[in-house]
């Protein structure tokens, strides 16, 4: 058995800065109304025709973490992209990186659909493979491109301000030193709350692109997504606050071993009810939620990447990674760096 590193770390999020009070110049909205209920106070939209996808932005992460890494693209045994957001309905964003990337092998392409947890299941999958010894490197991805897709219209606010554009990608690597790397991770889901927070259309089973077009209904929201708010706010803090837990006493670890923890930027106030509840040390907490907004899959792998660039992360640290989402799902993984 081996451990997995992540041995490269890259984002990328679109130049176009749209600010709280650029939303209330298209919606009824302002900036202090955003701010005391998220924490947000800009994100990043694409420009329509400028070129960034989903799959773009993973890879130009990608390219940005391939470098890091020191290694090539046909280096690369894998590759797993997690997004709530593909170019197509199908096929998936995986395939598409192997292309762009122009990989001369034919390394095979998984994509997960967990959301906001998406680049945890993700990074546990490679850390599956990693660990027993099927694959060297392997390259993981969460990007979403939200905006195109939100209502950004008065009905719309309570979730299209939250959202911003964005991808993040690392390469997990093999490593023989069984104190370093991915300790653990940690995966859950609770499916009796999947439409508290959901997109439901198009999908096959319930209203399809058929039926949207033939009744052609200005007031139809089903391909909007819904979020019940205050449970879902309810239901994160109570999962994060055990999945950092359960991993801390997976590896028989306390609160005070942690070095940094990297949250899932769904909400600040989340994040600090969590700081608060393990009496972290704001050194400790790394959010940049202010900036980008609720970036789904791509928010851990782009915080995580700060936080390095920033010198917050050093060799020898204890680094846990937390997300929750839609699903509902969540999960946590355990890094000793």
């Amino acid at each position: 058995m081996y451990h997995s590193k992540i041995s490269g770390l890259g984002y990328y999020v679109p130049e176009n800065v749209v600010t709280n009070d650029d939303l209330s110049l298209i919606m009824e909205t302002n900036d202090a109304w955003i701010q005391e209920r998220t924490g947000i106070q800009e994100r990043r939209h694409v420009i329509k025709g400028d070129g960034d996808t989903t799959t773009t932005m993973g890879v130009k992460a990608a390219k940005a973490a391939l470098e890091r890494a020191g290694i090539d693209k046909d280096d690369i045994d894998f590759i797993i992209f997690a997004t709530l957001s593909p170019d197509y309905y199908f096929p998936g964003p995986g395939v598409l990186v192997q292309r762009d990337l122009s990989m001369a092998r034919t390394v095979g392409a998984l994509d997960v659909r967990n959301q906001c947890s998406g680049f945890l299941y993700a990074l546990s999958v490679a850390d599956q493979f990693i660990k027993t010894g099927m694959y060297k490197n392997i390259l993981v991805i969460g990007s979403e491109l939200h905006s195109t897709g939100l209502d950004m219209t008065t009905r719309g606010r309570n979730v299209s301000v939250i959202f911003g554009d964005g991808a993040g990608a690392a390469v997990l690597s093999r490593e023989e030193d069984l104190t370093k790397g991915i300790l653990s991770t940690h995966l859950h889901s609770e499916g009796q709350y999947a439409e508290e927070l959901s997109l439901t259309a198009p999908g096959m089973g319930r209203r399809w692109v058929t039926d949207i077009i033939a009744d052609n209904d200005p007031d139809d929201t089903s391909y909007y997504p819904y979020m019940n708010g205050q449970f879902v706010f309810k239901n994160a803090v109570q999962r994060l606050a055990e999945v950092v837990s359960e991993g801390l006493a997976a590896n028989k670890l306390s609160v005070a071993d942690i070095d940094m923890l990297i949250p899932h930027q769904a909400n600040l106030r989340i994040a600090q009810f969590i700081q608060h509840k393990f009496q972290l040390p704001d050194d400790k907490i790394h959010n940049n939620i202010m900036k980008y907004g609720n970036t789904t899959a791509a928010s851990v792998p782009i915080a995580l990447t700060e936080a390095l660039e920033l010198g917050k992360i050093k060799d020898g640290d204890l680094v846990i990674l937390a997300a929750f989402g839609s699903g509902f799902t969540w999960g946590s993984a355990v890094i000793r760096w």
